[in-house]
């Protein structure tokens, strides 16, 4: 499937993306800004990552967004945050982030928030682990949750990286065992195709996540304690491309951190 950069996506009835002209190793085919409101035909929107500052790309979400009640932030990473403050000053929307670095003419926003922008309401939930300031954004329905925002805590494909040290594995599995709790559910991620069930998806990530543990475990068993993270990495990652293993190395010394923690 050929990828349409720079162009507005209705994904559901709540929610569209412009995807991000800026694929990589570490964000896939590019960054997902979303766009949030109560029906396709209103000419506001919530913005959620504003992505890259790239003034094509803004541009592209400002005309899609119509007026922007809201700009949320996912985490700080520069992918996803760091076109806010321009979309701020296109705008005048505040930045709500959990990082105080990330905000623009806003206090912030944190766990158990509820906002409303755009005809919606959304549920803030912390769900640190990725990084520590990493927020996942629920929109309800009238029965069951009917979308999550995840931005880098769970992708479209494939798996993300607990970004050591301030990225926590206990904390990551913890979030992952919350939304395991939304059965389901849309997700809406950072990046990577929007998923089916958020439930589903959380529990293959929480699989996943065992089975690196246990082979940490082995290859420290093989080759003794003294390992380097990326003495493990090699041994462990062999199948992941080793343009990825840089990344691999901070989930390893994540793993690392946990294994040592728990006594193992």
């Amino acid at each position: 499937m050929s990828l349409a950069y720079e162009q507005f996506r209705q994904v559901t009835p709540l929610a569209g993306v412009v995807l991000a002209d800026n694929p990589s190793a570490m964000t896939l085919d590019g960054t997902n800004t979303w766009l949030l409101r109560d029906e396709p035909s209103r000419r506001q929107a919530v913005v959620v990552d504003p992505g890259p500052a790239d003034d094509r790309h803004l541009d592209t979400v400002v005309r899609a967004a119509g007026s922007v009640p809201l700009i949320l932030l996912t985490h700080g990473h520069a992918d996803h945050s760091e076109g806010a403050r321009r979309l701020h000053e296109l705008t005048g929307a505040p930045v709500l982030a959990l990082d105080p670095a990330h905000r623009y003419g806003a206090e912030g926003v944190a766990e158990g928030a509820v906002l409303n922008g755009a005809g919606v309401q959304i549920k803030v939930w912390a769900t640190p682990g990725h990084t520590s300031d990493s927020l996942s954004f629920v929109v309800p329905g009238d029965g069951p949750a009917v979308a999550v925002l995840t931005g880098d805590t769970i992708l479209g494909r494939g798996s993300t990286v607990v970004a050591h040290p301030d990225g926590v594995l206990a904390d990551y599995l913890a979030s992952l065992r919350r939304l395991a709790t939304l059965e389901g559910v849309t997700v809406l991620p950072g990046h990577g195709p929007e998923l089916a069930d958020a439930g589903a998806a959380a529990r293959g990530y929480l699989a996943h996540r065992e089975q690196r543990l246990a082979q940490v475990r082995q290859a420290l068993a093989d080759g003794g304690p003294e390992l380097s993270a990326m003495d493990v990495v090699r041994r462990v990652y062999a199948d992941v491309d080793p343009a990825l293993w840089p990344a691999a190395e901070w989930s390893v010394q994540a793993q690392l951190a946990y294994l040592r923690a728990e006594g193992s």
